[in-house]
């Protein structure tokens, strides 16, 4: 009789698998696509001879798009089902990678962001299924499981690069083309494996779905229970967000990496940011409950960010100042002026190369607590037919924060140096701390 009782609360605090495995794994091969660009896409954007500002406007496209489909996705997907939203955005996801193989200028390069931005705009989707499969006690580990395909997408993603780049004489548009084909395997696999999560009898029975337009985020960030985390979400993508976009930049300027070279420190970071997202965030919020997970992750992501900015300027030991500028030079056909700073050959070092391998740590830890954190809490203060305009809503936040972030540090980084958006980022996040803690709302331990 005392097993039959203690069963479904056992069913209850274990996160389901079987569920969650195929979003799992289609989301990790639809961010493989996006993982192989991101570590190169500055240098891409620098060898048509973008500056540091607007190689941050290329990078806000993206986001600036998912800030204006986010929602208009959640509310579809609450409306119509999870999987038609998901097959349409990843179709568009597909044709954004097929232009950027094309392009050969640098407003080519701006449309195929700015297509695979609304497209890409689904994770809010991915996320809704994760909640439809989950409990209020499992949903922090599994949106963990979003965060850690992710990490894991810049293990492998980078590596695939590396592999392509190698292979092709450093050829920008094959690498295109290789993300191209693994969004046309992740829309094969949502059309052939993932079941619908949301039954037609559910849909749309929501009284207050979240809108899609500036105004209506306004009025989100007015409600009490959910706005204070919505602008905790915009706040930390936004420092988070610039340690994103500009540390290739950072590193190029700083220590003379190449692209080969900062592939394999999205592949550190990543293998950090899966440990964290994949095991230890689930163990940490029932141990600690998603509240102290947030204070945690302000106070390590901070320090990761400040320890980046102080990097000792010190060109690695293999550092070519005429080896890069070849690389990043390799189509004759055009002439390229690089606008990008590039150390002097002098005082070449392990100093500054190790400082960074250290500051990455909690940089990483950080930055792959905060954002799943942040939904489950967010998940729990609305009822079910809420969830996917809301995880919507969150991310619109998060898109907003990665759009801004772009050109504000971009134009710090050009005007200031390459120390100012890091130190910046880190401040605004140990400067939340103090604000946040009597502000979250009081989440119960799961042990």
């Amino acid at each position: 009789m005392s097993n039959i009782t203690k069963n479904p609360e056992n069913a209850e605090n274990k996160l389901d698998f079987k569920k969650v495995l195929p979003v799992f794994v289609i989301v990790f091969i639809d961010l493989l696509g996006l993982t192989i660009i991101i570590p190169l896409l500055p240098l891409y954007a620098a060898s048509y001879g973008a500056d540091p500002f607007l190689i941050g406007m290329l990078s806000a496209t993206y986001p600036l798009m998912q800030f204006f489909g986010a929602p208009l996705l959640g509310r579809l997907s609450d409306r119509f089902g999870r999987r038609p939203v998901l097959l349409v955005s990843q179709v568009g996801t597909l044709i954004g990678f097929l232009i950027l193989g094309f392009a050969n200028t640098l407003w080519l390069l701006f449309l195929s962001r700015l297509i695979d931005g609304i497209s890409g705009a689904n994770i809010a989707t991915a996320q809704a299924v994760i909640t439809d499969s989950t409990t209020e006690k499992t949903r922090t580990q599994g949106l963990g499981l979003i965060g850690a395909a992710f990490g894991l997408g810049f293990i492998i993603g980078p590596v695939i690069a590396f592999i392509t780049l190698g292979a092709t004489g450093n050829n920008y548009a094959v690498v295109a083309y290789v993300a191209a084909t693994f969004s046309l395997i992740s829309i094969l696999l949502t059309y052939f494996w993932l079941k619908e999560t949301l039954p037609p009898e559910k849909r749309g029975q929501g009284e207050e779905r979240p809108g899609v337009n500036l105004k209506a985020m306004l009025t989100a960030l007015g409600k009490p229970r959910i706005g204070f985390l919505l602008a905790l979400m915009f706040c930390y993508q936004f420092a988070f967000g610039g340690y994103e976009y500009l540390l290739a930049l950072f590193t190029l300027d700083r220590l003379g990496m190449n692209a080969a070279a900062n592939s394999g420190l999205f592949v550190y970071a990543g293998i950090i940011i899966v440990a964290v997202q994949g095991y230890f965030v689930g163990k940490w919020s029932k141990r600690f409950g998603d509240r102290w997970l947030i204070l945690f992750g302000l106070i390590v992501l901070g320090t990761g960010l400040i320890l980046t900015a102080v990097t000792p300027p010190q060109p690695v030991p293999w550092y070519s100042r005429s080896a890069i500028e070849a690389e990043m030079t390799t189509d004759t056909s055009r002439e390229t002026d690089i606008q990008i700073n590039l150390p002097d050959e002098a005082d070449k070092s392990w100093l500054g190369f190790a400082w960074l391998l250290v500051a990455t740590i909690p940089a990483s830890i950080g930055g792959g607590i905060m954002q799943p954190t942040i939904n489950s809490i967010l998940s729990k203060q609305v009822s079910v037919h809420e969830v996917g305009g809301t995880l919507g809503m969150s991310s619109a936040f998060f898109s907003a924060a990665n759009a801004i972030t772009p050109i504000l540090l971009g134009a710090v980084f050009k005007w200031f140096g390459s120390t100012w958006p890091f130190l910046i980022a880190g401040g605004i996040l140990l400067l939340l701390y103090p604000i946040t803690q009597p502000r979250l709302p009081q989440a119960e331990k799961t042990l």
